[in-house]
């Protein structure tokens, strides 16, 4: 049961496979070396596979608890995947944990709404940490935090997207608290921890990166940890200031 159970949340959590010129991969690490967490991601390519959705979703608590309702919300949040608005998306799942009525019910999510072919994307949050772009032309990393509540607390609730777009060179970092929040670093701390191990690869690219990562900054952390790149792959556009512009 316990292998049925792993195996079905991993399955769940495949990520599709995407164009030429596109990168993607997610690293996964339960709490205290267990075999199972509350964190999970769902994702589908959409209309007509222009559009990449993801949802990277950390359930309240740890251990067989949390997994189980991961399971259950994997299930039924791959499902609404693409079968509302992107916009829809949230509320429904809000709806849908409020009606399940647990006594520890409720969850944090981001979801990425991304165009394959332009690079510009919708981020949509419950409650979750930011998410992190790496611009190839600077150099630097930049918050993308969207406005929402906590899933699960009450009817009702918004959800406000910022967007953004992914350039050749760019990388989209999303991931849970458990990667860069602890009692003893707060989450300021933890990011630019973060930013500064993922500074690292930005020379020789992300292929791999994820669980490198994972393993750098939250190695030993007590709780589960998840972290997702996005890769638009290819040489940034020179800038003003670059050699490659001037004649001659």
């Amino acid at each position: 049961m316990l292998f049925d159970l792993r195996e079905r949340i991993r399955v769940q959590s495949k990520l599709p496979k995407l164009p030429s010129g596109w990168h993607r991969e997610m690293a996964l690490r339960p709490a205290g070396g267990q075999s199972f967490s509350g964190d999970f991601v769902v994702a589908a390519r959409t209309n007509g596979g222009r559009t990449l959705e993801v949802v990277l979703t950390d359930v309240s608590g740890k251990g067989m608890d949390a997994a189980s309702r991961a399971l259950l919300l994997s299930g039924a949040f791959g499902g609404l995947l693409g079968s509302l608005p992107p916009h829809a998306f949230l509320p429904a799942a809000n709806g849908y944990l409020l009606r399940q009525d647990w006594d520890e019910g409720f969850a944090t999510s981001i979801h990425l709404v991304l165009d394959l072919d332009s690079g510009d994307y919708e981020l949509y949050s419950a409650g979750h940490p930011p998410g992190l772009q790496l611009s190839a032309g600077s150099g630097r990393w930049e918050e993308k935090a969207a406005d929402g509540p906590l899933l699960g607390v009450y009817d009702g609730a918004q959800f406000d997207s910022v967007k953004g777009s992914l350039r050749p060179g760019d990388v989209l970092m999303l991931f849970t608290d458990g990667l860069v929040e602890t009692s003893e670093r707060d989450i300021v701390e933890g990011i630019d921890r973060l930013t500064g191990e993922a500074d690292r690869y930005v020379a020789g690219g992300f292929h791999g990166a994820a669980w490198h990562l994972i393993e750098a900054v939250a190695k030993d952390v007590n709780d589960d940890r998840a972290l997702l790149l996005i890769c638009r792959e290819g040489r940034p556009p020179p800038g003003p200031a670059d050699p490659g512009t001037l004649g001659g």
